[in-house]
């Protein structure tokens, strides 16, 4: 796949399945902070069921530790601000990664990158009425069924999102709900807040439309993952990692005391 269009910036489009969160997450750092280039990364699911906090999330307010620890779920803090979810083959995750001159009519600050991103996903679910940004996140109607995250640096920013195109009801009962949340969850249970996007599309026409959303933008070309692993593999020291079992436990016990 390669869409050359005369004025606009170079993008390249790496598709991937089931590649762990960690992994990703530390590739998409690297690419960040190493790379020069414009990325944007799809993976279609990720190996098992992980719960991912952002950079500053304290686990003994947002998981039930006992919980997560008696059923061996790993726990990982990411590089982004944003949210805690937890992600497993059914999720799908989109990441730009951007230098700030590609996008120039887009300020370099959270809000307006969301509402650029909003705007590119309007055009993959232009036949959802439903779909809308509300606050960080993507909703249908007022559920939501994408959470979003954010880094920005002196003059690249990354963008990503993972996507519940469908879920485990059990996993749901091993996040706690924040104590900062949006406003217009109004409280309700992670059940009653979520709805599966494979109500409204199917995976392979999400994907898809994802990459055309970004050749209105971009001039997109594929690159292979190995050729995007060479990279990654270099001396950079990612930040994404496991929270340790020693921690969460420790974090329990400061938090029941």
């Amino acid at each position: 796949m390669a869409t050359r269009k005369a004025g606009l910036p170079l993008m390249n489009i790496v598709r991937t399945k089931g590649m762990p969160i960690l992994e990703q997450l530390k590739l998409e750092e690297c690419l960040l902070r190493t790379s020069s280039d414009n990325w944007c990364i799809i993976n279609d699911g990720t190996n098992k069921p992980t719960i991912v906090m952002g950079i500053s999330g304290k686990p003994a307010e947002l998981v039930e530790i006992n919980h997560v620890l008696e059923d061996k779920i790993p726990v990982i803090r990411r590089f982004t601000g944003g949210g805690t979810v937890i992600v497993d083959h059914g999720s799908i995750f989109v990441s730009f990664i951007c230098n700030k001159d590609a996008v120039p009519d887009v300020q370099p600050y959270p809000r307006p990158i969301m509402s650029w991103s909003s705007l590119l996903y309007s055009k993959v679910f232009q036949e959802t009425d439903d779909f809308r940004l509300r606050e960080n996140d993507y909703v249908f109607g007022h559920r939501k069924f994408g959470g979003n995250a954010q880094s920005i640096t002196k003059n690249r920013w990354i963008h990503h999102t993972s996507f519940l195109w469908d879920y485990e009801t059990r996993n749901m009962s091993y996040l706690k709900l924040p104590k900062r949340a949006p406003e217009y969850r109004m409280a309700r249970d992670h059940l009653d807040f979520i709805c599966p996007m494979k109500d409204y599309v199917s995976r392979l026409d999400f994907i898809n439309k994802t990459i055309d959303a970004a050749a209105s933008h971009f001039s997109v070309k594929s690159t292979d993952f190995d050729e995007v692993k060479l990279i990654s593999d270099s001396k950079f020291t990612p930040t994404s990692r496991l929270v340790t079992e020693e921690e969460l436990e420790a974090a329990a016990i400061k938090f029941d005391q």
